[in-house]
């Protein structure tokens, strides 16, 4: 028995053998297979990711170039800075504005568009139109419509005797004005996303519930709503990273202002960075940023993942 024994040992070592060489083999063809993406991930994501960590622990000239450490230094300016301060003021309210309505406008015209009705489908490539227009071409169109003379908006509201408004000229109204147009702007992805999700969801739950007499807005929060909420989780994760990642319309429309009012963190950075050459203390806004973000996504996962509905 003994020698039957030894070699069925022999036999599982050869196996745990070559399946070690099987795995190991596997693992470093995957690896080749994802080399040219991690390549570009090191070069575009991490290095810059540290970088920017390790330039806002040093003081910096207009170049970059470090000069010398200075730790928390300018952590603590940030947070004792009313400008900084400010601006994380007007992050919070931007994103406040965008976030929730334009995921409520995206759901709504994406619930009108899922209707069978003659012609819908023209409609459906006006509500994703937005989507196929760049942020330099949607804010320079949104520039037209807030002039104070000409613009349309205001041209509107005196046919019903209101005065004109200072779109991006005022304190009050600039920040509303940049949110306007960002909702604009967002509603094409959301719903497009929001569409797809809502035609995946199948007949025969509708079939049903209207042979159990549940009427239209029953069906809506008795079964749409619910079966839509993971693609609902998604777009608001998505939404709101866009919003506290928003540039481009703030640098055509307000350039910051007026008075610092539309001044957000991300064009704070901007502004630090490569108008005052203060990389170090540009770095150090990015860092709480991604921290702000960071926070935000992952309380998004803990608490709006429960409330997700998956099939």
């Amino acid at each position: 028995m003994e020698p039957n024994i030894a070699v069925e040992s022999r036999k599982d070592l050869t196996a745990k053998t070559y399946r070690k060489r099987r795995e190991r083999k596997l693992f470093w063809t995957g690896m080749l297979y994802l080399s040219p993406a991690l390549f570009f991930l090191i070069v575009f994501l991490f290095y810059p990711m540290f970088k920017t960590l390790y330039f806002s622990f040093f003081q910096t000239a207009g170049a970059g170039i470090v000069q010398g450490f200075v730790g928390f230094d300018h952590y603590t300016r940030l947070f004792q800075s009313e400008l900084f301060l400010g601006s994380l003021k007007s992050t919070f309210l931007f994103v406040l504005y965008t976030v929730p309505t334009g995921i409520v406008i995206a759901l709504a015209l994406a619930v009108i568009a899922s209707e069978k009705l003659r012609g819908i489908g023209f409609f459906r490539i006006v509500f994703s139109s937005s989507l196929g227009i760049s942020v330099a071409a949607g804010a320079t169109i949104w520039l037209f419509f807030f002039h104070p003379t000409l613009g349309v908006l205001n041209n509107i509201l005196g046919l019903f005797g209101i005065g004109s408004i200072k779109w991006l000229t005022s304190s009050s109204w600039a920040l509303v004005s940049v949110a306007i147009t960002t909702i604009w702007m967002n509603i094409g992805f959301n719903f497009i996303i929001l569409l797809g999700g809502i035609q995946n969801i199948s007949e025969e739950l509708y079939e049903s519930a209207k042979m159990d007499g549940a009427g239209y807005w029953r069906q809506l929060f008795s079964i749409t709503l619910p079966l839509l909420s993971p693609t609902l989780f998604f777009v608001s994760v998505v939404t709101l990273i866009n919003s506290f990642q928003t540039f481009g319309q703030i640098d055509i429309l307000t350039g910051g202002g007026p008075s610092n009012s539309t001044n957000l963190i991300v064009y704070s950075i901007y502004r630090e960075a490569f108008y005052n050459g203060r990389f170090g203390y540009a770095s150090a806004q990015a860092i709480v940023l991604f921290l702000i973000i960071l926070v935000f996504t992952i309380v998004q996962f803990k608490v709006g993942e429960k409330r997700v509905h998956y099939q």
